[in-house]
């Protein structure tokens, strides 16, 4: 059963999420930086299949959450300090990044 995103708030230093079904996940700020999920911070697949990863360096205000958008009923997007916006995390990769049940 996909998981349905019905709240999300920053407490203190953690994201909380609030999945429909009493499901909830709260995800260290620095930690969901550190895994964004997009090319220039994970890498992409070569001609080849192989993936290079990029070295990434955090600013000062890279892990200064500024704010999240949903992204349709799958993802959020959020926006650091640094300008950095690009990552999508799906719900399901929440999921596995909290270690909830079913990831």
């Amino acid at each position: 059963m996909p998981l349905i995103l019905e709240q999300v708030a920053l407490i203190g230093e953690e994201l909380a999420l609030s999945f429909a079904g009493g499901v909830e996940a709260y995800l260290p700020i620095s930690m969901l930086r550190r895994a964004c999920p997009c090319a220039a911070c994970q890498g992409e697949p070569d001609a080849m299949g192989r993936v290079v990863r990029p070295k990434v360096e955090y600013g000062s205000n890279a892990f200064d959450l500024l704010k999240v958008e949903k992204v349709g009923g799958y993802a959020i997007q959020p926006s650091w300090g640094d300008g950095h916006a690009s990552g999508i995390y799906t719900f399901a990769y929440l999921q596995k990044l909290a270690e909830l049940p079913g990831a």
